[in-house]
């Protein structure tokens, strides 16, 4: 029980540095997202950093639906892809936000558009499902699948992270709001590291 006491405070010291890291990553100024993407192709870790794009088209841009929830409000968060010139990659895909279940609009298409779009946002790791996660379908997704969602978007090598939003990508559709996913990760190891010292105890 002590040694799971004491490593519960190594766990606490980890945690500490990666939410510092992650801090610092998020406040700093965005960074031109090839370089980035350079950098991810190379093996870096990129997650959690702040970039900015230009991306033609992109408020008309075709999407796919990703089931999402917000404040407990269910609705739909909108994938467009997002043109890039890298080594490796020539696609990022854009959560351009969320459209709540009571709005039954959506922004207009036109894939002939090619309208510069600055988007400034954070580069994030899809998450991965779990065995209650519903298959997805073509037009409703629910986990974050980068090459299936290329795929359906018919965009080529797209990179494994996705750009959430911080920044409008629709100046038009009031309805769809940048809604970058959350960024709080618990960090209870005190709380572990004492209960552990107290059974000991």
């Amino acid at each position: 029980l002590i040694g799971l006491g004491v490593w519960q405070l190594q766990r606490l010291k980890w945690k500490e540095g990666l939410l510092a890291h992650i801090a610092a990553l998020q406040s700093a100024p965005a960074r031109p997202i090839e370089p980035v993407l350079d950098a991810l192709s190379q093996g870096r870790d990129v997650d959690f950093t702040r970039v900015a794009v230009s991306c033609p088209g992109l408020a008309a841009a075709p999407f796919v639906e990703m089931y999402g929830i917000i404040q407990g409000e269910a609705g739909a968060r909108l994938i467009s892809a997002c043109a890039v010139s890298t080594a490796r990659y020539r696609t990022i895909l854009v959560d351009r936000g969320f459209i709540p279940d009571t709005v039954t609009a959506r922004p207009p298409v036109d894939a002939a558009s090619q309208a510069p779009l600055v988007v400034t946002g954070v580069l994030r790791k899809p998450e991965r499902g779990n065995p209650f996660t519903p298959p997805s379908k073509p037009e409703q997704w629910y986990v974050r699948d980068a090459a299936g969602m290329a795929r359906q978007l018919k965009s080529p090598a797209p990179a494994p992270y996705f750009l959430m939003a911080e920044t409008v990508t629709s100046p038009d559709f009031k309805a769809l709001t940048p809604a970058a996913l959350p960024t709080e990760i618990p960090n209870r190891h005190f709380e572990y590291a004492l209960t552990w010292f107290s059974l000991a105890g």
